[in-house]
């Protein structure tokens, strides 16, 4: 299974080498590019004040982060949430750049820094995708259909979530998705181990498993349990 973490941050300014701080982390999981209903989300405490700049885009004040936890304090859940799984941002030398001051400031105790090479960033992607228009996150959801209404104020989590979803349109839609997942199941049922799928992948159509393989899928998504929100890709009565 292919796990994915889509990440934002929010910040107390622009810049990172210039002492600016993270005070907000959201984060959601994926598995195959489909959303598992897991996701992470703190704020922390930046010590030091919020740009109003800053504090116009995203509406967290100091008053708000003062009693919020440290970076240190936060960082091993963090560590704990995202392990090995790929990362994907929106810009991503922004929020990597903001992730790795904050793990040097730990010193002896900072984990590796996050290289950039090794993040999915849907910037990039989108430029690509649709050369010479916007593409930033609102420009996007409008693009591609999107609800982002709640969005008056930027935040860390809902806009992860926002993006989990701009994701898999970039990557060709929700069916694409829903394929990749069912090369996985009949993989995983066959006895073999699925391997990591691209956009390239075959899209989805009628569904060919037995019914013994459809059994074994259920339990599956019955194992992420009720939080999960795949009725947002499969339909109750869809095949699985």
């Amino acid at each position: 299974m292919l796990r994915e973490i889509v990440l934002d941050t929010e910040t107390t300014g622009t810049e990172a080498r210039g002492g600016d701080r993270l005070i907000e982390i959201g984060a959601v999981e994926l598995l195959n590019h489909i959303p598992t209903g897991r996701t992470f989300h703190r704020y922390c405490n930046p010590q030091r004040p919020v740009s109003e700049g800053a504090f116009n885009v995203h509406g967290l004040s100091d008053a708000f982060l003062s009693d919020k936890p440290v970076f240190a304090a936060i960082v091993g859940d963090l560590r704990a949430f995202l392990a090995d799984g790929r990362l994907v941002i929106h810009n991503a030398p922004f929020d990597v750049g903001f992730l790795n001051m904050e793990y040097a400031r730990l010193g002896a105790d900072a984990p590796p820094p996050i290289r950039l090479e090794d993040v999915v960033d849907t910037l990039p992607m989108a430029r690509r995708k649709h050369p010479g228009a916007a593409n930033n996150l609102d420009a996007l959801c409008s693009r591609y259909g999107i609800d982002n209404t709640r969005r008056t104020k930027h935040g860390a989590l809902l806009d992860a979530q926002i993006l989990a979803e701009v994701y898999v349109e970039l990557l060709g839609g929700k069916q694409t998705s829903l394929g990749l997942m069912e090369a996985a199941v009949t993989a995983a049922a066959a006895g073999s181990v699925a391997q990591p799928a691209t956009a390239a992948a075959p899209r989805f159509h009628r569904s060919r498993l037995t019914d013994a393989e459809r059994a074994r899928h259920d339990g599956f998504r019955a194992s992420l349990g009720p939080a999960a929100i795949w009725g947002d890709y499969i339909g109750a009565d869809d095949p699985a």
